[in-house]
Protein backbone atom coordinates (compact mmCIF):
# COMPACT_ATOMS: atom_id res chain seq x y z
CA UNK A 1 0.00 0.00 0.00
CA UNK A 2 1.30 3.51 -0.73
CA UNK A 3 -0.27 7.26 -0.86
CA UNK A 4 -0.45 8.30 -4.73
CA UNK A 5 -2.07 11.47 -6.36
CA UNK A 6 -4.06 10.86 -9.21
CA UNK A 7 -5.90 14.05 -11.18
CA UNK A 8 -9.66 13.45 -11.04
CA UNK A 9 -12.22 15.23 -13.38
CA UNK A 10 -15.40 15.41 -11.79
CA UNK A 11 -18.50 18.32 -12.54
CA UNK A 12 -19.94 19.87 -9.11
CA UNK A 13 -23.00 21.71 -8.41
CA UNK A 14 -21.87 24.52 -6.19
CA UNK A 15 -24.26 26.84 -4.77
CA UNK A 16 -22.88 30.60 -4.71
CA UNK A 17 -23.76 33.16 -2.41
CA UNK A 18 -25.98 34.59 -4.66
CA UNK A 19 -28.04 31.67 -5.52
CA UNK A 20 -28.33 30.55 -2.31
CA UNK A 21 -29.89 33.80 -1.53
CA UNK A 22 -31.97 33.85 -4.56
CA UNK A 23 -33.70 29.93 -3.23
CA UNK A 24 -34.17 31.88 0.19
CA UNK A 25 -35.83 34.33 -0.88
CA UNK A 26 -38.14 32.29 -3.34
CA UNK A 27 -39.60 30.32 -1.00
CA UNK A 28 -40.24 33.15 2.11
CA UNK A 29 -43.95 34.62 2.14
CA UNK A 30 -44.63 37.87 1.62
CA UNK A 31 -44.49 38.54 5.57
CA UNK A 32 -41.39 36.29 5.70
CA UNK A 33 -39.91 38.50 2.84
CA UNK A 34 -40.64 41.81 4.81
CA UNK A 35 -38.92 40.59 7.47
CA UNK A 36 -36.34 39.51 6.08
CA UNK A 37 -35.95 42.50 4.10
CA UNK A 38 -35.94 44.89 7.97
CA UNK A 39 -33.41 42.29 9.15
CA UNK A 40 -31.23 43.52 6.45
CA UNK A 41 -31.44 47.12 6.36
CA UNK A 42 -30.81 46.52 10.51
CA UNK A 43 -27.57 44.52 9.82
CA UNK A 44 -26.25 46.57 6.30
CA UNK A 45 -25.94 50.07 6.45
CA UNK A 46 -25.41 50.44 2.83
CA UNK A 47 -29.00 49.31 1.90
CA UNK A 48 -31.67 51.75 2.59
CA UNK A 49 -35.62 52.40 1.67
CA UNK A 50 -36.10 54.92 -0.76
CA UNK A 51 -38.62 57.41 0.60
CA UNK A 52 -40.54 60.07 -1.25
CA UNK A 53 -39.63 60.20 -5.11
CA UNK A 54 -36.63 59.22 -5.00
CA UNK A 55 -35.69 56.28 -7.49
CA UNK A 56 -35.20 52.44 -5.89
CA UNK A 57 -32.05 50.71 -6.64
CA UNK A 58 -31.85 48.78 -9.84
CA UNK A 59 -30.04 45.48 -9.23
CA UNK A 60 -28.95 45.38 -13.16
CA UNK A 61 -28.02 48.62 -14.00
CA UNK A 62 -26.87 51.61 -11.91
CA UNK A 63 -26.23 49.40 -9.08
CA UNK A 64 -24.42 47.01 -11.02
CA UNK A 65 -22.67 50.21 -12.24
CA UNK A 66 -21.93 51.18 -9.18
CA UNK A 67 -20.47 47.86 -7.57
CA UNK A 68 -18.24 47.57 -10.77
CA UNK A 69 -16.44 50.60 -9.54
CA UNK A 70 -16.20 50.37 -5.94
CA UNK A 71 -15.63 47.03 -5.92
CA UNK A 72 -12.97 46.34 -8.65
CA UNK A 73 -9.35 47.67 -9.13
CA UNK A 74 -7.20 48.01 -12.39
CA UNK A 75 -6.01 44.76 -14.04
CA UNK A 76 -2.39 45.83 -13.33
CA UNK A 77 -3.16 45.92 -9.66
CA UNK A 78 -2.51 49.84 -9.49
CA UNK A 79 -4.69 51.52 -6.99
CA UNK A 80 -7.52 53.60 -8.41
CA UNK A 81 -6.72 57.54 -8.59
CA UNK A 82 -6.31 59.86 -6.15
CA UNK A 83 -9.24 62.18 -5.66
CA UNK A 84 -9.13 66.01 -6.16
CA UNK A 85 -7.79 67.65 -2.99
CA UNK A 86 -11.09 69.18 -1.62
CA UNK A 87 -13.54 66.19 -2.38
CA UNK A 88 -10.62 64.24 -0.37
CA UNK A 89 -10.86 66.82 2.29
CA UNK A 90 -14.99 66.54 2.44
CA UNK A 91 -14.45 63.00 2.78
CA UNK A 92 -11.63 62.66 4.90
CA UNK A 93 -13.02 62.75 8.30
CA UNK A 94 -13.24 60.38 10.67
CA UNK A 95 -16.25 57.77 11.46
CA UNK A 96 -17.16 59.27 15.03
CA UNK A 97 -17.25 62.51 13.18
CA UNK A 98 -19.48 60.83 10.69
CA UNK A 99 -22.03 59.41 13.09
CA UNK A 100 -22.10 61.91 15.51
CA UNK A 101 -23.15 64.89 12.51
CA UNK A 102 -26.06 65.05 10.39
CA UNK A 103 -25.21 63.75 6.74
CA UNK A 104 -25.76 65.68 3.32
CA UNK A 105 -28.01 63.39 2.12
CA UNK A 106 -30.72 64.64 4.57
CA UNK A 107 -30.10 61.59 7.41
CA UNK A 108 -29.94 62.76 10.98
CA UNK A 109 -28.32 60.60 13.41
CA UNK A 110 -29.26 61.94 16.48
CA UNK A 111 -30.55 61.05 19.46
CA UNK A 112 -34.38 60.09 19.32
CA UNK A 113 -36.19 62.48 22.00
CA UNK A 114 -37.66 60.39 25.49
CA UNK A 115 -41.22 59.95 25.67
CA UNK A 116 -43.21 62.07 27.53
CA UNK A 117 -43.77 60.70 31.41
CA UNK A 118 -47.40 60.76 31.28
CA UNK A 119 -48.32 58.79 28.16
CA UNK A 120 -48.78 55.06 28.72
CA UNK A 121 -46.45 52.45 28.37
CA UNK A 122 -46.97 50.02 25.19
CA UNK A 123 -48.82 47.49 27.24
CA UNK A 124 -50.50 49.45 29.03
CA UNK A 125 -52.33 50.16 25.51
CA UNK A 126 -52.94 46.52 24.90
CA UNK A 127 -56.56 45.75 25.13
CA UNK A 128 -56.40 42.00 26.93
CA UNK A 129 -59.11 38.81 26.57
CA UNK A 130 -60.46 37.44 29.28
CA UNK A 131 -59.44 33.32 29.36
CA UNK A 132 -61.89 30.86 30.49
CA UNK A 133 -59.35 30.30 33.37
CA UNK A 134 -59.42 33.92 34.91
CA UNK A 135 -62.94 33.38 34.65
CA UNK A 136 -63.56 30.40 37.11
CA UNK A 137 -60.74 31.71 39.33
CA UNK A 138 -63.43 34.86 39.88
CA UNK A 139 -66.02 32.87 40.29
CA UNK A 140 -63.94 30.69 42.73
CA UNK A 141 -63.27 33.86 44.70
CA UNK A 142 -66.80 34.53 45.13
CA UNK A 143 -67.60 30.85 45.86
CA UNK A 144 -68.40 30.72 50.09
CA UNK A 145 -65.49 28.29 50.38
CA UNK A 146 -62.80 27.69 52.74
CA UNK A 147 -58.95 28.26 52.65
CA UNK A 148 -58.61 24.49 52.18
CA UNK A 149 -61.54 24.14 49.78
CA UNK A 150 -60.12 27.57 47.82
CA UNK A 151 -57.11 25.99 47.17
CA UNK A 152 -58.59 22.03 45.76
CA UNK A 153 -60.71 24.53 44.00
CA UNK A 154 -57.36 26.35 42.51
CA UNK A 155 -56.16 22.71 41.78
CA UNK A 156 -58.93 21.74 39.66
CA UNK A 157 -59.27 24.90 38.08
CA UNK A 158 -55.67 24.36 36.61
CA UNK A 159 -56.79 20.77 35.03
CA UNK A 160 -59.84 21.98 33.28
CA UNK A 161 -58.55 22.25 29.65
CA UNK A 162 -59.93 24.26 26.49
CA UNK A 163 -62.93 23.06 25.63
CA UNK A 164 -63.68 23.04 29.64
CA UNK A 165 -63.13 18.99 30.44
CA UNK A 166 -61.50 18.09 33.60
CA UNK A 167 -58.30 16.45 32.31
CA UNK A 168 -56.49 15.14 35.98
CA UNK A 169 -57.97 12.16 38.05
CA UNK A 170 -59.69 12.84 41.15
CA UNK A 171 -57.17 10.79 42.78
CA UNK A 172 -54.64 12.61 41.62
CA UNK A 173 -55.43 16.01 42.36
CA UNK A 174 -56.39 14.81 46.27
CA UNK A 175 -53.14 13.17 46.11
CA UNK A 176 -51.70 17.09 44.82
CA UNK A 177 -53.08 19.04 47.52
CA UNK A 178 -52.94 16.38 50.24
CA UNK A 179 -57.05 16.33 50.43
CA UNK A 180 -59.20 13.68 50.37
CA UNK A 181 -61.00 12.34 47.11
CA UNK A 182 -64.42 13.10 49.13
CA UNK A 183 -63.48 16.69 49.44
CA UNK A 184 -62.32 17.41 46.01
CA UNK A 185 -65.42 15.87 44.71
CA UNK A 186 -67.22 17.86 46.82
CA UNK A 187 -65.46 21.08 45.86
CA UNK A 188 -65.72 19.82 42.11
CA UNK A 189 -69.58 19.56 42.21
CA UNK A 190 -69.34 23.42 43.12
CA UNK A 191 -67.20 24.25 40.32
CA UNK A 192 -69.48 22.49 38.14
CA UNK A 193 -72.29 24.98 39.09
CA UNK A 194 -69.82 27.90 37.46
CA UNK A 195 -70.56 29.69 34.42
CA UNK A 196 -70.13 28.49 31.61
CA UNK A 197 -72.46 25.55 31.82
CA UNK A 198 -71.28 22.11 31.54
CA UNK A 199 -67.34 23.05 32.73
CA UNK A 200 -65.60 21.11 34.81
CA UNK A 201 -66.94 17.67 33.42
CA UNK A 202 -64.65 14.44 32.73
CA UNK A 203 -66.86 13.35 29.72
CA UNK A 204 -69.30 14.25 27.28
CA UNK A 205 -72.18 12.34 28.92
CA UNK A 206 -71.69 14.64 32.32
CA UNK A 207 -71.35 17.68 30.14
CA UNK A 208 -74.59 17.37 28.82
CA UNK A 209 -76.18 15.66 32.35
CA UNK A 210 -74.94 18.98 34.14
CA UNK A 211 -76.68 21.53 31.54
CA UNK A 212 -79.90 19.55 31.60
CA UNK A 213 -79.76 19.71 35.59
CA UNK A 214 -79.44 23.19 35.28
CA UNK A 215 -82.12 23.81 32.90
CA UNK A 216 -84.71 21.31 35.09
CA UNK A 217 -85.01 18.40 32.97
CA UNK A 218 -83.30 15.83 35.87
CA UNK A 219 -86.81 13.82 35.44
CA UNK A 220 -87.62 13.93 32.27
CA UNK A 221 -86.69 11.77 28.74
CA UNK A 222 -83.84 14.00 27.99
CA UNK A 223 -81.87 13.24 30.99
CA UNK A 224 -82.34 9.25 30.75
CA UNK A 225 -81.89 9.49 26.84
CA UNK A 226 -77.89 11.21 27.58
CA UNK A 227 -77.99 9.39 30.48
CA UNK A 228 -78.46 5.80 28.90
CA UNK A 229 -78.52 5.75 24.94
CA UNK A 230 -76.15 8.48 23.97
CA UNK A 231 -74.38 6.22 21.46
CA UNK A 232 -78.44 6.01 19.87
CA UNK A 233 -79.10 8.75 20.12
CA UNK A 234 -75.33 10.12 18.37
CA UNK A 235 -76.79 7.16 15.36
CA UNK A 236 -80.10 8.46 14.81
CA UNK A 237 -81.63 4.98 16.49
CA UNK A 238 -84.70 6.59 17.33
CA UNK A 239 -87.31 3.74 17.33
CA UNK A 240 -84.83 1.74 19.45
CA UNK A 241 -84.37 4.36 22.11
CA UNK A 242 -88.30 4.56 22.01
CA UNK A 243 -88.77 1.20 22.56
CA UNK A 244 -86.52 1.30 25.56
CA UNK A 245 -87.56 4.36 26.97
CA UNK A 246 -91.18 3.25 26.14
CA UNK A 247 -91.79 6.78 25.19
CA UNK A 248 -93.70 8.01 21.91
CA UNK A 249 -91.49 8.80 18.23
CA UNK A 250 -91.99 12.16 18.88
CA UNK A 251 -91.18 12.63 22.56
CA UNK A 252 -87.66 11.10 21.36
CA UNK A 253 -87.06 13.70 18.11
CA UNK A 254 -88.39 16.56 21.02
CA UNK A 255 -85.99 15.40 23.19
CA UNK A 256 -82.81 15.40 20.06
CA UNK A 257 -83.99 18.76 19.79
CA UNK A 258 -82.92 19.73 23.30
CA UNK A 259 -79.99 17.55 23.31
CA UNK A 260 -78.70 19.02 20.11
CA UNK A 261 -78.77 22.59 21.25
CA UNK A 262 -76.97 21.77 24.25
CA UNK A 263 -72.85 22.65 24.75
CA UNK A 264 -70.88 19.84 24.21
CA UNK A 265 -67.62 22.14 24.37
CA UNK A 266 -68.52 24.54 27.12
CA UNK A 267 -65.10 26.50 26.91
CA UNK A 268 -65.69 27.22 23.72
CA UNK A 269 -66.67 30.96 23.82
CA UNK A 270 -63.30 31.54 26.02
CA UNK A 271 -61.36 30.26 23.09
CA UNK A 272 -58.91 32.79 21.35
CA UNK A 273 -59.40 32.73 17.46
CA UNK A 274 -56.29 32.68 15.75
CA UNK A 275 -57.15 35.28 13.23
CA UNK A 276 -54.19 35.79 10.12
CA UNK A 277 -54.74 38.22 7.48
CA UNK A 278 -53.86 37.63 4.13
CA UNK A 279 -52.31 39.78 1.85
CA UNK A 280 -52.07 38.63 -1.45
CA UNK A 281 -48.85 38.48 -3.78
CA UNK A 282 -50.38 39.01 -6.64
CA UNK A 283 -53.86 40.50 -8.64
CA UNK A 284 -55.59 39.15 -10.97
CA UNK A 285 -57.72 41.54 -13.05
CA UNK A 286 -60.15 41.68 -16.01
CA UNK A 287 -59.26 44.32 -18.40
CA UNK A 288 -60.53 44.43 -21.95
CA UNK A 289 -61.69 40.65 -22.42
CA UNK A 290 -58.41 40.00 -20.74
CA UNK A 291 -57.01 38.77 -17.10
CA UNK A 292 -53.92 40.97 -16.13
CA UNK A 293 -51.71 39.67 -13.10
CA UNK A 294 -50.15 42.49 -11.21
CA UNK A 295 -47.73 42.49 -8.41
CA UNK A 296 -48.61 43.72 -5.22
CA UNK A 297 -46.26 46.11 -3.94
CA UNK A 298 -47.86 48.11 -1.16
CA UNK A 299 -46.38 47.76 2.11
CA UNK A 300 -42.99 46.33 0.57
CA UNK A 301 -40.12 48.96 1.27
CA UNK A 302 -38.74 50.02 -1.74
CA UNK A 303 -34.57 49.46 -1.64
CA UNK A 304 -31.79 51.46 -2.99
CA UNK A 305 -27.97 51.32 -1.99
CA UNK A 306 -27.54 54.62 -0.03
CA UNK A 307 -26.02 57.48 -1.84
CA UNK A 308 -23.53 58.21 0.46
CA UNK A 309 -22.09 54.86 1.13
CA UNK A 310 -21.49 55.07 -2.78
CA UNK A 311 -19.32 57.93 -2.94
CA UNK A 312 -17.11 56.82 -0.13
CA UNK A 313 -16.88 53.64 -2.20
CA UNK A 314 -16.30 55.59 -5.09
CA UNK A 315 -13.10 57.42 -3.25
CA UNK A 316 -12.02 54.20 -1.21
CA UNK A 317 -8.95 56.03 -0.57
CA UNK A 318 -10.91 58.36 2.28
CA UNK A 319 -11.73 55.47 4.70
CA UNK A 320 -9.67 52.91 6.38
CA UNK A 321 -8.95 49.49 5.20
CA UNK A 322 -11.33 48.38 7.47
CA UNK A 323 -13.85 49.80 6.74
CA UNK A 324 -13.57 50.01 2.94
CA UNK A 325 -13.27 45.40 3.62
CA UNK A 326 -16.15 45.92 5.42
CA UNK A 327 -18.01 48.14 3.19
CA UNK A 328 -17.43 46.25 0.53
CA UNK A 329 -19.03 43.07 1.77
CA UNK A 330 -22.21 44.93 3.08
CA UNK A 331 -22.38 45.82 -0.42
CA UNK A 332 -22.43 42.78 -1.82
CA UNK A 333 -24.62 41.67 0.24
CA UNK A 334 -27.34 44.91 -0.78
CA UNK A 335 -26.73 44.05 -4.48
CA UNK A 336 -27.24 40.17 -3.97
CA UNK A 337 -30.53 41.05 -1.80
CA UNK A 338 -32.07 43.94 -4.18
CA UNK A 339 -31.20 41.64 -7.41
CA UNK A 340 -32.37 38.26 -5.85
CA UNK A 341 -36.20 40.28 -5.00
CA UNK A 342 -36.21 41.90 -7.86
CA UNK A 343 -35.73 37.97 -9.67
CA UNK A 344 -38.34 36.69 -7.03
CA UNK A 345 -40.91 39.54 -8.09
CA UNK A 346 -40.32 38.61 -11.75
CA UNK A 347 -40.60 34.72 -11.87
CA UNK A 348 -43.95 34.97 -9.37
CA UNK A 349 -45.65 37.29 -11.74
CA UNK A 350 -44.55 34.67 -14.38
CA UNK A 351 -45.72 31.60 -12.60
CA UNK A 352 -49.36 33.77 -12.15
CA UNK A 353 -49.55 34.66 -15.78
CA UNK A 354 -49.12 31.17 -17.10
CA UNK A 355 -52.04 29.87 -14.24
CA UNK A 356 -54.39 32.40 -15.62
CA UNK A 357 -53.49 31.01 -19.05
CA UNK A 358 -54.06 27.21 -18.00
CA UNK A 359 -57.38 28.09 -15.86
CA UNK A 360 -58.79 30.27 -17.41
CA UNK A 361 -62.33 28.86 -17.32
CA UNK A 362 -62.01 29.37 -14.01
CA UNK A 363 -61.84 32.60 -13.76
CA UNK A 364 -64.36 32.95 -16.16
CA UNK A 365 -67.08 30.52 -14.35
CA UNK A 366 -65.75 29.41 -11.30
CA UNK A 367 -64.57 26.85 -9.14
CA UNK A 368 -66.75 24.41 -10.94
CA UNK A 369 -64.78 24.84 -14.10
CA UNK A 370 -61.44 24.42 -12.43
CA UNK A 371 -59.08 21.99 -14.75
CA UNK A 372 -56.04 19.18 -13.81
CA UNK A 373 -53.08 21.16 -13.25
CA UNK A 374 -49.67 19.56 -12.15
CA UNK A 375 -46.30 21.75 -11.74
CA UNK A 376 -44.94 20.12 -14.46
CA UNK A 377 -47.08 21.79 -17.28
CA UNK A 378 -46.16 25.30 -15.66
CA UNK A 379 -42.73 24.82 -15.83
CA UNK A 380 -42.84 23.67 -19.31
CA UNK A 381 -44.92 26.59 -20.30
CA UNK A 382 -42.16 29.35 -18.54
CA UNK A 383 -39.14 27.02 -18.86
CA UNK A 384 -38.19 26.51 -15.29
CA UNK A 385 -37.65 23.44 -12.91
CA UNK A 386 -40.24 21.80 -10.90
CA UNK A 387 -38.86 23.00 -7.70
CA UNK A 388 -38.68 26.78 -8.62
CA UNK A 389 -42.26 26.21 -9.65
CA UNK A 390 -42.73 24.46 -6.30
CA UNK A 391 -41.39 27.38 -3.99
CA UNK A 392 -42.91 30.07 -5.93
CA UNK A 393 -46.68 28.17 -5.02
CA UNK A 394 -45.84 27.72 -1.26
CA UNK A 395 -47.24 30.19 0.99
CA UNK A 396 -47.94 32.62 -2.16
CA UNK A 397 -51.30 33.78 -2.40
CA UNK A 398 -53.31 35.71 -5.65
CA UNK A 399 -56.29 37.65 -5.55
CA UNK A 400 -59.12 36.44 -7.94
CA UNK A 401 -62.41 37.46 -8.79
CA UNK A 402 -63.40 34.08 -6.69
CA UNK A 403 -61.56 35.50 -3.93
CA UNK A 404 -57.98 35.33 -2.62
CA UNK A 405 -56.27 31.81 -3.03
CA UNK A 406 -53.36 30.10 -2.73
CA UNK A 407 -51.23 29.26 -5.51
CA UNK A 408 -51.57 25.65 -4.72
CA UNK A 409 -55.22 25.67 -5.05
CA UNK A 410 -54.68 25.84 -8.93
CA UNK A 411 -52.48 22.25 -8.92
CA UNK A 412 -54.73 19.13 -8.51
CA UNK A 413 -55.62 15.47 -9.80
CA UNK A 414 -57.59 15.01 -12.46
CA UNK A 415 -60.82 12.50 -12.94
CA UNK A 416 -61.62 11.02 -16.00
CA UNK A 417 -65.18 11.51 -17.58
CA UNK A 418 -67.94 8.60 -18.57
CA UNK A 419 -66.22 6.83 -21.60
CA UNK A 420 -62.90 8.52 -21.53
CA UNK A 421 -63.79 10.78 -24.50
CA UNK A 422 -63.94 14.11 -22.93
CA UNK A 423 -61.26 16.33 -20.79
CA UNK A 424 -60.35 15.00 -17.52
CA UNK A 425 -62.34 17.19 -14.19
CA UNK A 426 -59.99 18.72 -11.69
CA UNK A 427 -60.80 16.69 -8.10
CA UNK A 428 -61.63 20.37 -6.93
CA UNK A 429 -64.57 20.69 -8.78
CA UNK A 430 -65.52 17.39 -7.68
CA UNK A 431 -65.73 18.31 -3.94
CA UNK A 432 -67.37 21.08 -4.72
CA UNK A 433 -70.09 19.37 -6.58
CA UNK A 434 -70.39 17.24 -3.88
CA UNK A 435 -70.47 19.77 -1.08
CA UNK A 436 -73.29 21.79 -3.17
CA UNK A 437 -75.20 17.98 -3.71
CA UNK A 438 -74.84 17.32 -0.26
CA UNK A 439 -75.79 20.83 0.91
CA UNK A 440 -79.28 21.11 -1.37
CA UNK A 441 -80.37 17.23 -0.41
CA UNK A 442 -83.49 16.91 1.63
CA UNK A 443 -82.55 16.39 5.17
CA UNK A 444 -85.25 13.69 5.86
CA UNK A 445 -83.82 11.55 3.00
CA UNK A 446 -80.05 12.55 2.62
CA UNK A 447 -77.66 11.30 -0.09
CA UNK A 448 -75.66 8.02 0.65
CA UNK A 449 -72.24 7.62 -1.06
CA UNK A 450 -73.41 5.22 -3.99
CA UNK A 451 -76.57 7.66 -5.15
CA UNK A 452 -73.32 10.87 -5.26
CA UNK A 453 -71.58 8.17 -7.49
CA UNK A 454 -74.62 7.77 -9.83
CA UNK A 455 -75.57 11.71 -9.81
CA UNK A 456 -71.96 12.13 -10.98
CA UNK A 457 -72.08 9.50 -13.63
CA UNK A 458 -74.99 11.33 -15.17
CA UNK A 459 -73.07 14.51 -15.20
CA UNK A 460 -70.22 12.47 -17.15
CA UNK A 461 -67.72 12.11 -14.42
CA UNK A 462 -66.30 8.25 -13.71
CA UNK A 463 -65.93 8.15 -10.14
CA UNK A 464 -65.53 5.35 -7.92
CA UNK A 465 -67.97 5.27 -4.43
CA UNK A 466 -64.51 5.11 -2.47
CA UNK A 467 -63.16 8.12 -3.60
CA UNK A 468 -66.66 9.79 -3.42
CA UNK A 469 -66.55 8.74 0.60
CA UNK A 470 -63.02 9.59 1.07
CA UNK A 471 -64.26 13.38 -0.75
CA UNK A 472 -66.51 13.42 1.31
CA UNK A 473 -64.50 12.93 4.46
CA UNK A 474 -62.16 15.55 3.24
CA UNK A 475 -64.68 17.82 3.27
CA UNK A 476 -66.15 17.04 6.70
CA UNK A 477 -69.53 15.45 5.72
CA UNK A 478 -70.36 13.08 8.07
CA UNK A 479 -71.97 9.32 6.50
CA UNK A 480 -75.56 9.94 5.50
CA UNK A 481 -77.10 7.78 8.32
CA UNK A 482 -75.73 10.58 10.38
CA UNK A 483 -77.31 13.40 8.28
CA UNK A 484 -80.60 12.08 8.32
CA UNK A 485 -82.92 14.52 10.05
CA UNK A 486 -86.37 13.24 10.85
CA UNK A 487 -87.42 16.26 12.13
Amino acid sequence: MKLTLKPILAQKLVMTPQLQMAIRLLQLSRQELEQAIEQEMMENPTMEEATGDEEPESADESAAETAGEALETPANGSEPPAPATDEAESLGYKWEEYFAQEMGDGRDFGGVAAPPDELPSYEQTLAGTTSLLDHLNWQLRLAPLTEREMAIGEEIIGNVDDNGYLRSEVEEIAEAVGESAADVERVLKVVQDFDPSGVGARNLRECLLIQIHQLGLADTPVARIVEDHLEDLERRRYPQIGRALKISADQVYESAKVVEALEPKPGRPFSVAQNFTITPDVYVVPVDGEYRVLLNEEGMPRLRISPYYKKMLANREAAPVEAREYLDGKLRSALWMIKSIEQRNRTIVKVAESIVRFQREFFDHGITHLKPLILKQVADDIEMHESTISRVTTNKYMHTPHGILELKFFFNSGLSTVGGYGPEVSSVSVREMIRTLVADEDPQKPLKDQELVRILKAKGIAVARRTVAKYRTELNIPPSNRRKRPF
